[in-house]
């Protein structure tokens, strides 16, 4: 394991959020955070599809560790603004929210990321989020 997937797993560790929603790091390369979660009965809103909140909070989470592996060291990062377009129902069994740095700068990381559900065989795109992160 290298230096910058060490930082993402450490800061990974200490967000009880995700350790709620039983959430996993996938991988973690320069630019990009894959997170799985499944979605669990408290994460389900009235229809029984995945919460707003799960996808958001996935979605923002794999963005902002995205944005952390292209920060110098030492580093933080916070959301200083993230937009999510809901395309479709979160139904499935798990959700995997992908972050990716669009563009890096040293005071301001433009970020994205898409958050796909997975039904057994079948997998759908239910949200993208585009969004800028600061380090701290």
């Amino acid at each position: 394991m290298d230096a910058i997937e060490a930082r993402v797993r450490e800061g990974f560790a200490r967000q009880p959020m995700m350790e709620t929603f039983g959430a996993e790091l996938l991988s973690v390369r320069e630019g990009e955070v894959r997170i799985k979660a499944p979605i669990l009965p408290l994460a389900r809103q009235h229809l029984g599809h995945a919460h707003a909140a799960l996808t958001f909070a996935l979605g923002d989470t794999a963005a902002g560790f995205a944005a952390l592996t292209v920060m110098a060291e030492g580093a933080q990062v916070v959301t200083a603004e993230i937009k999510m377009n809901l395309l479709a129902p979160g139904v499935g069994d798990y959700l995997i929210a992908t972050g990716r740095v669009v563009k890096p700068g040293r005071r301001l990381v433009v970020v994205q990321s898409t958050v796909t559900a997975f039904d057994g065989d079948r997998e759908r795109d239910v949200a993208i989020l585009q969004g800028t992160m600061v380090p701290v």
